[in-house]
Parts: structure tokens; C-alpha cells; sequence
């Protein structure tokens, strides 16, 4: 039997994470709920957004598009998402998400297993862009 007890968590109730692109909200992590195996959470992506390249090191990523039109570069490689569709990135692979249309995109994720401690589950692969630069390399508009 777990000591655990479910929990609920709005949206509003997270703080916008904007570090590496996009506004990252974590729900339901160690912190606010006490899971032990991974952590949920939802990328809300405006036009001409992205979400830097980075790779996780103890965890895959499954990725699923909610609304939105995105790119997402896998070890250099780009691919489409549209709404409705998953996506699993293997450890260690290099991402980087771009939102490709003109109306804000959604994506919930979820990272599994966790990594020894919370520094060492995300690498950033690329400096720190602000959006109008990013717009510009990606040929769309902040």
C-alpha cells in the first residue's frame, strides 16, 4: 500500500518556467505531488517560440501535441507534429521544439525515470536566445 495520496493540479497554480524557451509549467512533479518515478507538464508555445535543444540524460521523453502546429529537431533532424500526435524521445537524444504556426501550440510532456538528482536531468546543448533572434533564425515571427 502506498503512503502517496492522489492530488490535483491546475495549471494556474504552476509558475511559468521561460529559461529554455516557451513557458514550461511542471505539474505534477517530486515537489508537488511526491511522485517518485518521473514528472508531467504542459509547454504552452507561442508563434515563432521555441524550446532550446537539450537531451536528458537518465530520462526519455514522451511528448504529446494537444493544439498547435511544431517542429521538432531530433539529433539534428526535423519532423512535424500536429495536434493529436505522440512522440517519444529516447535518452540522450537532442531536442528542440519550434512552434511553426500562428496560433500558440500545447504539448503535454512527461520525463521518466527521474534522474539522480534534478541538475543532472537536463543538459542544454545551445546558448540562450532571446525570441526575436530565434524568430529570425527560424524564419518566423516572435
Amino acid at each position: 500500500m502506498t503512503s502517496q495520496t492522489p492530488r490535483i493540479v491546475h495549471l494556474e497554480d504552476t509558475q511559468p518556467n521561460r529559461r529554455r524557451g516557451g513557458d514550461l509549467r511542471a505539474l505534477l512533479t517530486p515537489a508537488t505531488v511526491g511522485s517518485t518515478s518521473g514528472f508531467m507538464g504542459v509547454a504552452l508555445i507561442r508563434p515563432g517560440e521555441r524550446i532550446g535543444e537539450h537531451y536528458h540524460p537518465y530520462s526519455e521523453e514522451f511528448v504529446f501535441v494537444v493544439s498547435g502546429s511544431l517542429e521538432v529537431d531530433l539529433d539534428g533532424v526535423s519532423h512535424p507534429l500536429q495536434p493529436d500526435q505522440g512522440l517519444m524521445v529516447p535518452r540522450d537524444v537532442r531536442h528542440r521544439f519550434r512552434n511553426v504556426g500562428d496560433t500558440q501550440a500545447r504539448m503535454v510532456f512527461h520525463l521518466g525515470p527521474l534522474a539522480p538528482r534534478p541538475e543532472l536531468g537536463h543538459v542544454d546543448t545551445e546558448d540562450d536566445m532571446d525570441s526575436a533572434t530565434v524568430a529570425d533564425r527560424w524564419g518566423a515571427k516572435p
